[in-house]
């Protein structure tokens, strides 16, 4: 039997606070009604750490908590999860990150990030993890921008593999100065907002490819479109991955994470990013099927059940 991939997940931690409500009070307005408040985990490195563990990679999570209430439920949860914790510091002099998430009746939702001790994730909280020689990095932009770059180079620089996700991308990141990344995946709307390019058909779709290629030195940019499938960008060869079809489409939280995660993980279980999309897609078609962010998350199984199904 194979020994499973060891992923250093260097991501932030949130506390998710989901506000249910019929529909968003107008400013000066008092909104009564919903279904209720709900407290689950988040962030995106936590939801990609998760991710990689169900889906059967010892995950490491290299993060920061406050020392607070939020920040003792999210380690222990963590725990649970299987994750490894031995790379989770505590900040005596932040909160744990929150993200409030409004969710009218209609599903529409809008959402508000404090950072809190997610800001304070500095490179040097990373250079032991990285030392340990993990099968690859993998980090997302909810993190200090100035970590997430000298942890590619250091990372690239032992020879470790770096993924990265493109969440939340912004217009302020210089990301020409990102080394050794081996794969960078956005979605189509962080892709426009890195390029200015929708990829919404064929063409647009290479443009963007090659605005991104030229931004990131990468081997492969993997633009993930959603209900489209996916986009590969080599450098020299394109390919459009065809979409993975859910049995339903319950609910969309989480699909980012288990798409990355899988695609990353199947890419080094086999050398073949076609592969990996195709697994990737097959994990994302899973979760969409099922509620939650860190609830719909897929095993191994359950991916590789999908694709000998359909």
């Amino acid at each position: 039997m194979e020994k499973a991939k060891r992923i250093l997940i260097a991501g932030s931690s949130d506390m998710d606070i989901t506000m249910c409500m019929d529909k968003m009070p107008a400013p000066g307005e008092t909104s009564v009604g919903g279904e209720g408040i709900y407290y689950t985990p988040g962030g995106f490195g936590a939801g990609a750490a998760i991710a990689f563990s169900r889906l059967g990679a010892e995950s490491i999570f290299c993060t920061k908590l406050g020392a607070d209430a939020h920040g003792h439920k999210l380690y222990e949860y963590y725990r649970e999860c299987g994750l490894n914790t031995s790379q989770i510091y505590a900040d005596k002099d932040a909160k744990t990150g929150v993200r409030a998430i409004m969710r009218e009746a209609d599903g529409s939702t809008r959402r508000v990030i404090f950072r809190g001790a997610n800001a304070n994730f500095r490179p040097e909280n990373l250079s032991p993890a990285i030392a340990t020689q993990p099968d690859a990095l993998y980090t997302c932009l909810e993190i200090p921008f100035e970590t997430v770059r000298a942890a590619a180079a250091e990372a690239s620089g032992r020879g470790i593999p770096v993924v990265i996700d493109a969440a939340p991308a912004t217009k302020d990141m210089d990301l020409s100065t990102l080394s050794g990344v081996e794969i960078f995946s956005p979605n189509e709307t962080e892709a426009e907002i890195l390029t200015g390019i929708r990829p919404a058909g064929a063409e647009s779709c290479l443009r963007a490819a090659l605005a991104l290629s030229r931004i990131v030195k990468c081997k492969y940019v993997v633009i993930k479109l959603g209900a489209r499938g996916s986009y590969i960008y080599d450098r020299k060869h394109y390919m459009l991955i065809a979409p993975a079809r859910p049995d339903k489409t319950v609910d969309t939280d989480g699909v980012g994470d288990a798409f990355t995660a899988a695609l990353t993980l199947e890419y080094l279980r086999t050398g073949d990013i076609k592969v990996a999309a195709t697994y990737a897609s097959a994990a994302a078609a899973v979760a969409i099927s099922r509620a939650g962010a860190v609830e719909s998350l897929p095993t191994d199984e359950e991916v590789r059940a999908y694709l000998a199904k359909h």
